[in-house]
């Protein structure tokens, strides 16, 4: 396909809504507590009995930072005490080992990926006691064949650190940065030098992993076109494979950290627009392709080429080339994905830890998708992937006449056809170069729940 985009500041304006990244379809807002542990094993079961059985994705939350960025939205732990991950991890350990009697031994882990807060915030030993716990109860790849992934925080990583990393498999990493301005660093309480980001990536190269990504927000405090463009070269410079350029959303009211950012010190819509035109240009120029939504990669990086062959796939961890994995999430907060049902673990803590002691997992809500969902999800996912949607293929997967049952969806696309967003036809639709900024927008018209008016609270769209 033609990984091609247009920036359009009146358009984009025009579009300005608030809508889900469509992580997951339905997403978290519609999971309950009547999903239950024994829904979530009783799905285990039934993805074993799968013939040939998927592979797995394995995610494992660390939730614990040295500082605090007053614009993170992330579920975390402020704490300068390294001895409170003790406790954690050995809970930690015990559901890898709940989880691990579900699923059949021979169901190899394709994808592995630590977040967090920061995964680097445990000590190199208490690394390897963690992929040593979870090599005991799943089936991990020695050839380096996976895509195993961490997100690292630079201020909490050395040299020694990324060849830990390496030597325990990891082969990707993921790189924090937001913005390389003085003024705009100690203004979110993120002081993190040049120096320090460049070494871990070289540091990375070094040690052989194979991708490298860096993310930036935009919209800070302070924050204008030329700052910036400082960054961006910076990190241009810097040659990683892949960058996410996250557009900051200021909601001080759900997330407290937000309420030390001074309002009247971020850059105006404006300006923003300007950031995110100049940073399309840019990153252009110097040859990464658009993915979707935030992502930006080389040609040849693995998104890149998974979009080009139309295997993209979209989860909670972002874009992936893992479709066929069933993702099992552990740690406090996080997300699995088992067969056709989302399940979420207890948030808090001392709740997460009383569960594991009690000998149960700590799954605490979750939604089992129907048929309708699944379809919709199918709709959301190619859209939001692939940028086009054969109606044809999806009247096979899911037996259905499509322009008759989104018959009310399509009648709704009337302006994004009159605005050159999207080419729409008897038998596809098209996203164009100018629409692909806009398309949450676009998969919403899709999002049974948001038409009835039961979702949430999401981000702006850009």
């Amino acid at each position: 396909m033609e990984q091609t985009l247009e920036f359009d500041s009146e358009l984009i304006r025009r579009y300005d809504t608030s809508g889900p990244r469509y992580t997951s379809y339905p997403t978290a807002v519609q999971f309950t507590e009547a999903f239950t542990e024994a829904d979530f094993k009783r799905w285990a079961a039934a993805t074993n009995a799968e013939r040939p059985k998927p592979p797995l994705s394995l995610y494992f939350h660390i939730p614990f930072c040295d500082t605090v960025c007053f614009y993170c939205a992330c579920n975390k732990i402020i704490t300068k005490n390294r001895k409170h991950a003790v406790p954690y991890l050995e809970h930690l350990f015990r559901e890898i080992a709940l989880q691990g009697e579900l699923f059949d031994a021979d169901r190899p882990v394709q994808q592995l990926h630590w977040g967090g807060g920061t995964p680097t915030f445990i000590s190199h030993e208490q690394m390897r006691d963690l992929m040593r716990a979870t090599g005991e109860h799943f089936r991990l790849l020695d050839d380096d064949s996976g895509e195993y992934s961490i997100e690292i925080d630079p201020r909490e990583a050395d040299a020694e650190t990324i060849a830990v990393l390496r030597e325990l498999g990891f082969n990707r990493i993921s790189l924090g940065v937001q913005d390389f301005d003085p003024t705009v660093q100690k203004a979110v309480n993120r002081i993190q030098s040049e120096e320090e980001t460049r070494a871990v990536l070289e540091a990375a190269r070094a040690e052989g992993f194979r991708s490298t990504s860096v993310d930036l927000i935009y919209g800070l405090p302070h924050q204008s076109v030329a700052s910036f463009a400082a960054t961006l070269d910076k990190v241009i410079d810097m040659d990683p494979a892949r960058l996410s350029v996250f557009n900051y959303a200021h909601l001080p009211e759900m997330f407290k950290t937000q309420r030390q950012i001074n309002a009247g010190e971020l850059p105006s819509s404006e300006e923003k627009l300007a950031i995110l035109g100049h940073t399309i240009e840019r990153l252009g120029q110097a040859g990464y392709v658009f993915i979707g939504m935030d992502h930006f990669a080389k040609p040849d990086d693995e998104l890149a080429v998974a979009q080009r062959n139309g295997t993209l796939y979209r989860n909670f961890q972002g874009y992936s080339t893992h479709a066929e994995c069933d993702l099992v999430a552990m740690g406090a907060t996080s997300i699995s994905m088992v067969g056709d049902s989302y399940s979420q673990n207890l948030k808090d803590l001392e709740e997460y830890a009383a569960r594991i002691d009690a000998g149960h997992l700590p799954v605490f809500r979750g939604v089992e998708l129907d048929a309708d969902d699944k379809l919709r999800r199918a709709v959301i996912t190619q859209l939001i992937c692939h940028f086009e949607l054969d109606f044809a293929a999806v009247e096979r997967d899911h037996g259905i006449d499509f322009r008759d049952y989104f018959a009310a969806e399509l009648e709704g696309m009337g302006d994004f056809v009159r605005d050159g967003l999207i080419e729409l036809d008897a038998a596809a639709i098209r996203v164009l170069p100018r629409g692909r900024l806009l398309i949450r927008n676009i998969c919403m018209q899709f999002d049974r729940y948001l038409r009835e008016s039961r979702g949430g609270r999401y981000s702006k769209v850009i």
